[in-house]
């Protein structure tokens, strides 16, 4: 039975584009705002930290107004609506917490979470993931894999992970989330619509002076030589073909440098050096309405990544909803949206072994002695791609304007079919019942009860630390004014800026006045009768506040008694 609700994990709340962004942050916006149009849902809830109105929600996950999903906000902290909804998405793979938040506040059983992994290529990220396999995450949660590839290491991975804790605790039981392959998605309509402008294809090329008989072939992307492409064996590729086929390429680059103007310097070098008879052009990829004149001028589409980083590429897809043919390394995902001799062209890549010197580098790179750029761009350095073969596919298309057409076509039709949104989205609703299901079949065997519902190596530190202090309060804690203070003591927290800092654990100025009233009121209370005065939702608010007054010398909790010295009469003096 389809889910009603969906619950959305997003502590930003809102899904404003900002500019140089990352491809996961554009991949997660497009992915919530198809759930709300696409996926039947009556209500979605986003759950942030900020507390956002829902008409500002709205705004950003239906702009447009296109479906009759409600949409309302709710704590990060909330465990009700999630087990309302019966799934927690997050936009990405991290779920260990959100488990033991599950656990203690509801319990395991009650709903379904579900991550996105966006790249594995940080061990910082692996770790986080791999902790799945100690903390409550069950088998009706999932981790949604882009690529096969990305699954198979990920397999590979909880295989290692688990030997390694049944050799060193003992471990006899090896849970793991479910890891189904859901590729991400394009506006695929929109994109058409776009490529199809010939005003926008006759602009940007009148504007470079790119003759109609003129190939012009682009890469769209981040333009980061460390973390997506060495773009050196692309401008090899696009000047081999050129001389081969005899006639004039262009080769425009859409994108932004995370670099900036050194990297910027840094491609200008490499493109003069291996691409001397190319017109080589860079573009602003954070200019919309520039990437949309992109994909109506383009003829060809290049992206040769080598880099690990990479674990679904969402441009070549882009660039097949624009009806483009794509050559594009054969890497991790490129090779299970790009059908190589239909859409376009795979390239072979060559990668090192195993080997001391890798092990170095990752070492290196978990003492925090490299960084993580230099991590992944070393791997990348040496990874090869061909350039021959890009090279040839490149000049069999650009001498051939029907088989550029041809795979353009069949390009177009993949992406409609495989890569859309509502095709995509229906596969994110059939893993959603289908976790649903297990859950409910679980439910039937709870004959095993946790014992623990706080994770142990993060727990709560007021417990945690207690006995760090002299004493804890507790309901029998008598409490009065201190000796020379009263209720206008407190005015003076609005004066001093260090009064009130870190004060969300407390209760309101309001509720702090109310405390000092009760207290002045008589000759001092326990802590138990003082609650009392209080609603008991607000109770744990109204201890804390009863510490932070003491902390700020207007309470004393030691009581006086005449068979207890004094501290002075304790120390001997």
């Amino acid at each position: 039975m389809p889910l009603s609700e969906l619950s959305i994990f997003h502590p930003p709340g809102h899904l404003s584009r900002p500019d140089n962004p990352f491809g996961k942050d554009i991949a997660n916006a497009q992915l919530y705002r198809a759930l709300v149009r696409h996926g039947g849902y009556k209500r979605t809830h986003v759950l942030n930290q900020l507390g956002l109105a829902d008409d500002q929600l709205i705004n950003s996950f239906d702009p447009e107004a296109e479906s009759n999903c409600v949409i309302s906000g709710g704590s990060l902290l909330s465990t009700a609506i999630p087990a309302r909804s019966g799934v927690l998405l997050r936009g990405q793979p991290y779920l260990s917490e959100l488990a033991w938040l599950r656990r203690s506040a509801a319990s395991a059983g009650a709903y379904s979470l579900v991550g996105l992994i966006h790249t594995i290529a940080p061990p910082a990220i692996r770790e986080s993931i791999g902790a799945v396999a100690i903390a409550p995450v069950e088998e009706w949660d999932a981790l949604i894999c882009t690529s096969p590839c990305v699954q198979q290491s990920m397999v590979q991975m909880f295989d290692r992970w688990n030997d390694h804790l049944e050799e060193r605790l003992g471990a006899r039981r090896s849970p793991r989330p479910q890891l189904p392959i859901i590729p991400l998605a394009v506006d695929a309509e929109a994109i058409s619509q776009s490529a199809c402008s010939a005003e926008g294809r006759l602009r940007l090329r009148s504007r470079h002076a790119i003759g109609e008989g003129e190939t012009l072939v682009i890469w769209v992307g981040r333009l980061s030589f460390y973390e997506k492409a060495f773009p050196q064996v692309m401008f090899q590729a696009v000047q081999e073909a050129a001389r081969a086929s005899g006639e004039r390429v262009h080769f425009g680059l859409c994108g932004w440098f995370p670099g900036g103007d050194v990297d910027h310097k840094r491609y200008l070098q490499a493109a003069e050096v291996y691409a001397p008879d190319v017109n080589v052009i860079f573009w602003d990829g954070n200019n919309k309405d520039l990437l949309s004149d992109c994909w109506a001028a383009a003829d060809i589409f290049l992206s040769l990544v080598d880099n690990i980083q990479e674990t679904f590429g969402l441009t070549p897809v882009e660039a097949m909803a624009a009806g483009l043919p794509v050559v594009a390394s054969d890497w991790d995902g490129y090779r299970s949206t790009v059908r190589h001799g239909l859409d376009g062209f795979l390239i072979p890549t060559l990668g090192a072994p195993g080997s001391r010197l890798g092990r170095v580098m990752a070492d290196m790179h978990g003492l925090g002695l490299e960084t993580y750029q230099t991590y992944v761009g070393s791997v990348a350095q040496h990874t090869a791609v061909h350039v021959g073969r890009a090279a040839e596919a490149l000049r069999v298309l650009i001498t051939s304007p029907e088989k550029r057409s041809a795979m353009g076509a069949s390009a177009a039709r993949r992406a409609r079919d495989c890569f859309s949104w509502p095709v995509v989205v229906n596969q994110y609703n059939e893993l959603f019942e289908d976790l649903a299901a297990r859950r409910q079949s679980a439910a039937k065997d709870s004959s095993v009860r946790p014992n623990v519902h706080v994770n142990p190596l993060r727990g709560e530190p007021f417990a945690d630390f207690k006995g760090f202090s002299t004493q804890v309060l507790n309901p029998s804690t008598f409490l009065m004014l201190r000796s020379g203070q009263s209720i206008a003591g407190f005015d003076r927290v609005s004066h001093v800026d260090l009064d009130r800092v870190f004060g969300r654990l407390h209760g309101t100025t309001a509720e702090a006045q109310r405390v000092l009233e009760l207290l002045a009121a008589g000759q001092g209370l326990t802590a138990a009768t003082l609650l009392k005065s209080f609603p008991p939702a607000r109770a744990e608010f109204i201890i804390l506040t009863i510490v932070w007054l003491a902390k700020l010398g207007l309470l004393d909790w030691l009581e006086a008694s005449p068979g207890l010295p004094s501290i002075v009469q304790q120390s001997g003096a």
